[in-house]
Order: structure tokens, then C-alpha cells, then sequence
């Protein structure tokens, strides 16, 4: 855990000073950007001696920034939403590659310099329901309903000091965060087995340290990298357990509308599964910007 906390920071220490010789300080008024991205895959094969499945697999992604800046008060807002489906011949579901709802928000005062006063917000879900899979006596694929819209959700606020020279750098500090998770309280375990949840609750409070960065800088012309980091430590219980959530959104534009898109994210929350939870969603698609 300590090694990986350790390449993210350097990662993002890396990010910040390319972002740095780059970046002009951000301007009054709004500020208002996004991109949806269609990625798109299918194989096909017939008498094909080296062995094949048939699949189609499609995901859409949306990330957009609205961000505010007037006198000593700055105001960001970004979302992030994501759906994937697969279906391949030898299965009898459908199944996720991606399921994400993000929305997260910080207003500052202006303290000195760089420097705010700062208040944030931050929800997370899911669109649809997730399975566990397997299969039956049979041989036949089964499927477990596991989690449900809302179920988990993650509501995290409180007050701190964000650091921001622009709307592509910047990083937040707050050190009396409120976290909670929600879920269909059907679902809980024992030992609060399901998302820290104790059995036959719907919620979970925690109060702890929350720090967030973001960087964002092109490596070349027509390709650019977006970095979110948040860690959190929880003070009632097990403070050392740091929960990380990294994502890294390569983006190399082919033109105005086609890209390659490459979506790398790695999650530790001891809570919801003892290890690290990981993604990577890469294909080649449509790439509309506004």
C-alpha cells in the first residue's frame, strides 16, 4: 500500500510540475467544457481453427467541467458518468465493462495567493444493478444480484484549503470530512461484511481526512492526460487503511471527432473488497468536445 501511495504521488508530483511551466491562471466568469466519448468493439469468427467467441461489447462516457471564477470566490463543478456493456455468443447475459456516476464540487475564498478557503462535495454511484456470476449444477451460467443504483453510494463533504492556479491544477486538503455510504439495507452481512454497512442498516457514517488532486496537460499535440486523485483516512476506525482512488483519461485525438481513449482506474477500499479494485476500458471511437 505504502509503494503505491508512493508511485501516485510521484505521479502526480510529475504531473503538477510539466502542468506548471504550461498552465495561465484561470480566467473571470464561466468556464464551461466536456467531452462524450463512444467506444465501440465487436469480433466475429467462423470455422477460425485458433478458437474465438463472438462478441459485441459498446461504452459511453461523459466528462464535463462547469467551473465559476468571480473576484476572490471560485466555484468548480465537474461530472463524470460512464456505461459499458459486453455480450459474447457463449453467455447468457450481458455484462458490464463500466457503470460510473461522479459529481463533485468545491467553492473557495480567496485566502492568499494560490491559496482558498474551500468547501467540497462529492457523490458517487451507479446507473444499474451488478452480478456476481457462476454457474449451476448444470454447467449453466447464474447470475447474484450484488449492487443496485444507490446501492453503494457515497456521499463525501466538508470544509478545508484548496490550492488552485487553474482549472487544470489544482488540489484540496480537508481535514474534518464527513463520508457516508449508503446501501438497500437487504443486501448487508454480517461483520458489516457489505460496504462496512452493519447488517440490516442502510448507512454508514465516517468522519476523517480527505485530500483530492487534479492535473491535466498534453504530453504532445493532440494528446492529452487527466488525473484524479482522492485518498481519505478515517478517524473512528482503522485511521492507517487510507482509501485511494486514482484515475488517469488518456485521450490521443486522430481528428475532430475520432480518438483513442484509454481509462485507467485503480481503487483501495478495504471496505468494499480487501485488495485493489482495478479497470482499464481502451478503444478507438467517437470523440465530441464541447
Amino acid at each position: 500500500m505504502k509503494k503505491v501511495l508512493l508511485l501516485l504521488v510521484t505521479v502526480l508530483s510529475f504531473t503538477i510540475t510539466i502542468a506548471q511551466e504550461k498552465e495561465e491562471g484561470p480566467k473571470e466568469g464561466w468556464t464551461k467544457k466536456g467531452n462524450i466519448s463512444l467506444l465501440f468493439n465487436q469480433s466475429a469468427f467462423s470455422d477460425w481453427v485458433a478458437g474465438g467467441e463472438n462478441n459485441i461489447a459498446g461504452n459511453l462516457g461523459i466528462n464535463y467541467d462547469f467551473n465559476y471564477l468571480k473576484g476572490d470566490i471560485t466555484w468548480d463543478n465537474k461530472i463524470l458518468a460512464s456505461y459499458g456493456l459486453t455480450k459474447s455468443k457463449n453467455s447468457e447475459f450481458e455484462k458490464k465493462t463500466d457503470d460510473r456516476f461522479e459529481f463533485n464540487s468545491i467553492v473557495g475564498k480567496k485566502a492568499s495567493g494560490y491559496w482558498y478557503y474551500s468547501a467540497f462535495l462529492n457523490f458517487r454511484t451507479q446507473f444499474s444493478k451488478g452480478y456476481t456470476y457462476g454457474t449451476d449444477a448444470n454447467g449453466k451460467e447464474i447470475r447474484d444480484e450484488y449492487t443496485n443504483i444507490f446501492s453503494p453510494a457515497y456521499l463525501t463533504f466538508g470544509p478545508g484549503m484548496q490550492w488552485k492556479k487553474s482549472d487544470n491544477l489544482k488540489f484540496n486538503l480537508a481535514p474534518a470530512t464527513s463520508k457516508l455510504t449508503f446501501v438497500d439495507k437487504d443486501f448487508t452481512l454480517p461483520n458489516d461484511a457489505y460496504f462496512g454497512v452493519e447488517e440490516g442498516k442502510s448507512t454508514r457514517y465516517e468522519l476523517g481526512f480527505y485530500a483530492s488532486g487534479y492535473a491535466k496537460f498534453k504530453i504532445m499535440e493532440n494528446v492529452s492526460v487527466e488525473n484524479i486523485l482522492n485518498l481519505y483516512s478515517n478517524y473512528l476506525e482503522d485511521p492507517q487503511n487510507i482509501d485511494l482512488d486514482y484515475t488517469m483519461n488518456l485521450v490521443m485525438s486522430i481528428n475532430k471527432y475520432l480518438s483513442a481513449n484509454i481509462t485507467f482506474q485503480t481503487i483501495y477500499d478495504d471496505n468494499a473488497f480487501k485488495g485493489f479494485q482495478t479497470r482499464e476500458v481502451f478503444g478507438i471511437g467517437v470523440n465530441y468536445g464541447f
